[in-house]
C-alpha cells in the first residue's frame, strides 16, 4: 500500500453473496475459524447507548426544526456531531463519510464537517495493537516480521494500518480491524434506520428503503478482510494490462479474517499534484479514469470509494489503487443500461431513456419523473457527451454537483419523490467522487474519447460470461 494505504471508509462484503461468512485462516482461502468477536447482546447494548445519544440528538433537532419551528445553529451543531462521531470508531463513521460525499444528502454545514472525519479517526495504542495481532497471528506474531512499526501509518473507522517488513525483505501494510466491530454494525444499522426514517419524514424527495438495504449489505461485508483480500486479487487480475495502475499483492500467510497484509506501494497524495504541469495532471486523471472504468465496462465491477485516501501517485504519474473493501458487482443488465442511457441522451430519445431507467429498477415513471432523472443524468454524462478537450465541470459550494443536485432535489419534492434502486448508492458515489478528483486536478481531457474507447465493442452477453468466469476464479459471487 502507500502512506495512506489503509481503511479509510468503505463498505465491505461477507464473501460476496455469502452473508456473514466466518473469517478464514488466510486471505485467499482455508477453513473458517471461530469468530470470537461475533455480535453479542452486551456489545450491542453498549454500542446502542453510545450511538443513540449522538444520532437521536440529531434527529430530534431536525424534527424540532421541521415541526416546531425551532431554530438550530447548524454550523455549531454540525461541529458537535462531527466531534461525537470522530470519537466513535465503526460503521456509523463510514455512513457519515458516505453521506458527506453525496450532494444535497445533508445540509452543506453538515457535509463540510463530516468530510473531515476521513482523516481524524484516532488510532489504537501499541498495547492494544499487540493484543489484536496476537489474536490474529498467534502469541509469537512479532517473530513473523523482520520489523513492525508501532505507530499507525493510517487510521480510520473500522481499522488501522501499520507498516512492516517481512523476513524476505518485502515492505508490507498490515491493516488490522478494531475489536467488536460486529456488534458495532448491528447497533449502528439500527440507528441508521431510525435517523433515515426521520429524514424521510422531514424531506420526502427520496424513498430511502433501498438505500438503507444497500448500505447495510455493504457494511456487513466491510468486516470480512478475507473477502477484501480476494477483491485485491480480483483487481490485480482485471487491471493486469493497465500500465498506468498498480494494485498491491496480498500476503496470505500474514492475513486473516480481520487482518489483511499486502505489499506496500510508495506514492504521494493526489493533492501534491494540483499545481503540477497540465500534462502531468492530465496523465494522472487518464490513469484514474481507466482504473475505475475498465473493471466496470469489461467485468461489471466498480471500486465504490474513490476518496483521496484510496489512491496515491507514483513519480511517473501512474497510480496506486488501494483498499478493496467497497467493491460493487453489478448485473450485466445494469451496465448495459448505463450505455443505453448514454445513447438515449445523445439521441434525445425518451423511450430509450425510460428503457434504461426501468432496467435499473425504477418503476411507475411519469413524464415529470423522467424529466427530473434526465436532468441528473445530463449532468453526470455531460463530459462524455461533449466531444472536445474540456475540464470535467465546476464546483458549486465546495461539492461537485451540489448545484444540480439541489435543483433535482427540489423537483423531486415537488412531484412526490422517487424510490432509488440500490445500485445507485455506490455508482453515484464513484461518479461524483471521481469527478471531484478531476476537478482538484483541473484535468482537461477529451472524456468522450476515453469513454468510447471502453464501450465501442460492448456486448452484454460477453460481459456476463467474462464476469461469471472471473468471479468463479476468485471465489466470489454476484452482489446481493
Amino acid at each position: 500500500m502507500s502512506k495512506d494505504q489503509g481503511d479509510k471508509s468503505k463498505p465491505k462484503k461477507p464473501a460476496q453473496g455469502k452473508k456473514n461468512a466466518a473469517p478464514k485462516d488466510a486471505a485467499t482461502g482455508g477453513k473458517p475459524k471461530a469468530d470470537s468477536e461475533r455480535s453479542t447482546v452486551g456489545g450491542r447494548i453498549k454500542r446502542y447507548a453510545r450511538v443513540s445519544t449522538t444520532m437521536t440528538g440529531l434527529a430530534a433537532k431536525l424534527a424540532g426544526q421541521k415541526y416546531l419551528g425551532l431554530d438550530i445553529d447548524k454550523p455549531q451543531h454540525a461541529k458537535q456531531l462531527m466531534e461525537s462521531l470522530g470519537n466513535l470508531k465503526g460503521p456509523l463513521l463510514k455512513v457519515a463519510q458516505l453521506l458527506a460525499t453525496i450532494p444535497n444528502a445533508l445540509p452543506k454545514e453538515y457535509a463540510a464537517e463530516l468530510q473531515k472525519l476521513q482523516s481524524q479517526a484516532p488510532p489504537m495504542g501499541w498495547l492494544f495493537v499487540r493484543r489484536r495481532m496476537a489474536t490474529e497471528l498467534g502469541r509469537d506474531w512479532e517473530s513473523k516480521f523482520k520489523s513492525f512499526e508501532r505507530d499507525a501509518a493510517a487510521a480510520a473507522s473500522l481499522g488501522q494500518v501499520h507498516r512492516a517488513v517481512t523476513h524476505d525483505g518485502r515492505n508490507v501494510a498490515c491493516k488490522l480491524q478494531y475489536p467488536d466491530m460486529s456488534a458495532a454494525v448491528e447497533a449502528d444499522l439500527g440507528q441508521l434506520k431510525l435517523v433515515m426514517g426521520i429524514f424521510e419524514k422531514y424531506d420526502q424527495s427520496v424513498v430511502t428503503g433501498e438505500i438503507q438495504k444497500e448500505i447495510a449489505a455493504r457494511l456487513h461485508e466491510e468486516l470480512d478482510y478475507a473477502l477484501e483480500a480476494r477483491h485485491a486479487a480480483l483487481y490485480a487480475h482485471m487491471l493486469a494490462d493497465e500500465k498506468g495502475v498498480h494494485v498491491p499483492k496480498v500476503v496470505p500467510e500474514l492475513s486473516t479474517g480481520r487482518l489483511v497484509t499486502t505489499t506496500w506501494l510508495e506514492g504521494a497524495s493526489i493533492l501534491d499534484f494540483i499545481d503540477a504541469k497540465q500534462d502531468v495532471r492530465n496523465r494522472i486523471a487518464h490513469n484514474m479514469f481507466r482504473a475505475w472504468y475498465v473493471p466496470l465496462y469489461f467485468y461489471g465491477i466498480i471500486h465504490g470509494d474513490p476518496h483521496l485516501g484510496n489512491y496515491t501517485v507514483q513519480k511517473d504519474q501512474t497510480i496506486n489503487l488501494l483498499d478493496f473493501g467497497c467493491v460493487r458487482i453489478f448485473p450485466p443488465r445494469f451496465v448495459e443500461g448505463v450505455i443505453t442511457l448514454y445513447h438515449a441522451l445523445q439521441k434525445e430519445d425518451r423511450a430509450m431513456a425510460v428503457a434504461a431507467y426501468e432496467c435499473w429498477g425504477f418503476s411507475g415513471l411519469t413524464k415529470e419523473t423522467i424529466d427530473v432523472l434526465n436532468m441528473w443524468a445530463g449532468f453526470l454524462y455531460g463530459p462524455v457527451l461533449d466531444d472536445r478537450v474540456r475540464p470535467i465541470g465546476v464546483v458549486e459550494e465546495g461539492v461537485y454537483g451540489r448545484d444540480v443536485a439541489s435543483k433535482v432535489h427540489r423537483e423531486l419534492k415537488r412531484i412526490g419523490g422517487v424510490r432509488v434502486p440500490r445500485e445507485f448508492v455506490f455508482m453515484d458515489r464513484a461518479a461524483l467522487g471521481l469527478g471531484s478528483v478531476f476537478l482538484h486536478l483541473r484535468a482537461e481531457i477529451n472524456w468522450h474519447n476515453l469513454f468510447h474507447e471502453l464501450v465501442a465493442d460492448f456486448d452484454a452477453d460477453k460481459l456476463a460470461a467474462r464476469q461469471a468466469e472471473t468471479l468463479s476464479r476468485f471465489d466470489l459471487t454476484a452482489t446481493d
